[in-house]
């Protein structure tokens, strides 16, 4: 408020008789101060802007607390429609009851993970989760976070003087980060049907480690065994239904023959482990073939999404921005996690195809088979495409140097052998900041770097020879651990070894004849398969190699999008992994099924969500917001609660999984 200056007083007048003097309007004097308009300054406006944020945040808040708790549920059906009960509801009222005790094994980085001992820079959090939850500390102390969250890069363990540890119980793994669910869905629908914490287990385990290391490490093995024999013998002798998730399938397959293998190496449980103690797996986005975004994680930590940043703000993601750790920082962190290489794709060209062939060759691209609702079985796969929209895409070709050399036939590719190029000529030799960031790419030299590129166009094989080349200590430690071929032989000693449990083109299902395995999966996503990659811009402790995100298919109907290839899947795991083998190589009795474990699959054609009221969708076939599907949770409410394969309607395909099954030529 402006407040009017005082007249000065007057002198008294030497007379004392007052004289009356009328002032004409044009004797009236007005201080000038009293005409200027009131002056508002930036901070005046600050401070009210500032002000009625807090106050209309008050006033939410209190609303939300006076609100009745039906209130959202009541805008929302107001809006939408109203909303359709959960599948373990509806499967209550039918009468459907827990009966077979259910295992949950997560997958790669939707597990916490919390501190048990670490340096200085940590003090104060023992015990408190380092991943998942509201991470918290990555923002306060990164450096400190990026050390403590890293393991050894010789051993694949932990580093002198740091232990990060798995949480246990349901809470590991129900909610990745504060309203984001993983296992939360699932878990209440079962509950709505009897199940409780005494007949549910998550199978929680630090998901950096390679597979046998977790039980070196921390006996994870042993205690899902001990949990699975507790709930069968305390549940009348039921088996177990067990429910891995993506990389949890490859975990849960390499437990099922460490369980049979005799100690020390395995379980000792003996050949019939699993048909005792397991009724059905119902693997969910399963990578069992492995994914190409393992290879562009690995190769420039990058992903799709991650690439267009890059290029947008090269200086943001390839160098120190104002302390925030960035793209080499997260190379170096994730080139410790052995569990990624576990996703390297299997099976060589023979699976992925080469470079004139691959398997899903012709898919189409646009968004007509995404709109089709109608499922079909292995009987009546379609054959044809439609010729409008045909890809002639070659995904065998899953990284190329330049959309021309991803385009043109493979007479006319010229590739300069990479293997024996010589390495060295350090450019970031007397730079120690690179060796802390520990990327390997600045021990390789530009002869290295440019060989790479001279190579022009890898199939799936040769990514392992390119891993191999620019990060020879990774897999190094990788090799010990996982193998990725496919097996001649699989009665050759050989096999015995842990480094093939995982890699189901390795290894044999179990002695189980009576047990069922399901691949559930979303389809009708654009799905990364293959990529045309550039050299990046030479700076200090870069990452040379980098998708170019200008690479584009020029129509909207076009399967490139920003420098990747894209095919059918859920967003992360493309179908031809996720279901190959319960489509083929584990159909009926094969070399790699010899008893005869029946196969069903079951996809969800992905349907977004109607508004941003419905959250992340009841249909969704998104590789993690599948587990809030509700047609994935009644499928597994139903056979927890004893149904069959062939009682949910057998096999339920909208892909053209096993069109493209056919196509490859596996020895079975």
């Amino acid at each position: 408020m402006l407040r009017r200056r005082k007249p000065e007083k007057k002198p008294e007048a030497e007379t004392s008789v007052p004289v009356a003097v009328t002032p004409t309007p044009a004797a009236v004097s007005v201080p000038a101060a009293a005409t200027r308009p009131a002056r508002w300054s930036c901070v005046d406006t600050c401070c009210w802007f500032i002000g009625w944020i807090c106050f209309s945040w008050w006033v939410l808040l209190f609303l939300y607390h006076a609100a009745p708790a039906s209130l959202t549920q009541q805008v929302t059906e107001a809006i939408s429609g109203p909303m359709p009960d959960p599948p373990g509801a509806l499967l209550r009222k039918e009468g459907v009851t827990a009966r077979h005790p259910v295992v949950f094994v997560p997958g790669i980085v939707t597990g916490g993970l919390e501190l048990w001992e670490g340096r200085p820079c940590a003090e104060g959090l023992f015990r408190k989760r380092l991943w998942g939850g509201t991470f918290g500390e990555v923002y306060k102390r990164p450096s400190c976070w990026l050390e403590h969250m890293s393991l050894d890069n010789e051993t694949g363990l932990d580093p002198p003087g740091i232990r990060i540890r798995a949480v246990s119980g349901l809470v590991a793994a129900d909610y990745f980060a504060a309203g984001y669910f993983v296992w939360a869905v699932l878990i209440a629908n079962l509950a709505h049907i009897g199940y409780e914490e005494k007949t549910m287990y998550m199978a929680s385990y630090d998901w950096r480690l390679s597979f046998q290391n977790t039980e070196v490490r921390d006996q994870t093995l042993s205690r899902i065994k001990s949990n699975i024999e507790l709930m069968v013998a305390t549940n009348g002798g039921k088996k177990a239904v067990v429910i891995p998730h993506s990389m949890g399938v490859l975990y849960f397959l390499h437990f099922m023959k460490w369980v049979e293998a005799p100690a020390p190496m395995g379980g000792g449980g003996g050949s019939d482990w699993c048909a005792r103690h397991i009724k059905a797996v119902m693997n969910i986005g399963g990578p069992l073939l492995g994914v190409p975004k393992a290879i562009a994680g690995l190769f420039s930590a990058e992903a799709k999404d991650v690439a267009v940043a890059r290029e947008k703000a090269p200086g943001v993601l390839d160098s120190d921005f104002f302390g925030l750790q960035t793209l080499p920082h997260i190379m170096r962190l994730s080139r410790t996690w052995d569990s990624t290489m576990s996703m390297i794709p299997k099976g060589g060209d023979t699976i992925w195809g080469g470079l004139d062939w691959s398997p899903e060759e012709g898919y189409d691209c646009s968004d007509k088979k995404k709109s089709e609702n109608v499922p079909h079985t292995s009987e009546e796969f379609r054959v044809g495409v439609d010729d409008i929209h045909i890809s002639n895409v070659n995904y065998g070709r899953i990284i190329s140097f330049g959309k021309d050399v991803a385009e043109a036939p493979s007479s006319n590719i010229k590739r300069i052998n990479f293997r024996d190029a010589v390495t060295g000529n350090n450019f970031a030799h007397s730079n120690n900041s690179c060796h802390d960031v520990w990327t390997e790419y600045h021990e390789m030299g530009r002869e290295g770097i440019q060989a790479v590129a001279d190579y022009k166009s890898y199939t799936t094989s040769d990514v392992l020879d390119l891993l191999h080349f620019v990060a020879p200590k990774m897999m190094k430690r990788g090799g010990a651990h996982f193998s990725y071929g496919i097996a001649d032989d699989l009665d050759d000693p050989k096999y015995k070894h842990y480094k093939y449990w995982s890699n189901p083109l390795e290894t044999k299902l179990p002695n189980a004849p009576d047990m069922e395995i399901y691949a559930l999966y979303g389809v009708g996503i654009p799905t990364e398969r293959a990529y045309v990659y550039k050299l990046a811009q030479p700076a200090e402790c870069y990452i040379p190699f980098q998708i170019d995100i200008t690479a584009d298919g020029g129509s909207k109907n076009s399967c490139l999008k920003d420098g990747v290839y894209n095919v059918n899947g859920d967003e992360t795991v493309p179908v031809l992994s996720a279901g190959f083998m319960s489509a083929k190589a584990w159909r009926g009795k094969t070399r790699f099924n010899p008893t005869g474990i029946k196969q069903y699959i079951r996809e969800y054609n992905h349907a977004p969500p109607a508004n941003f009221l419905e959250g992340r969708g009841t249909q969704s076939g998104a590789h993690v917001d599948i587990m809030g599907n509700f047609a994935l949770i009644e499928d597994i409410l139903r056979v927890a609660a004893g149904a069959t394969g062939e009682e949910l309607g057998g096999d339920r395909v909208y892909s053209d999984i096993f069109t493209w099954s056919k196509k490859i030529d596996l020895q079975l």
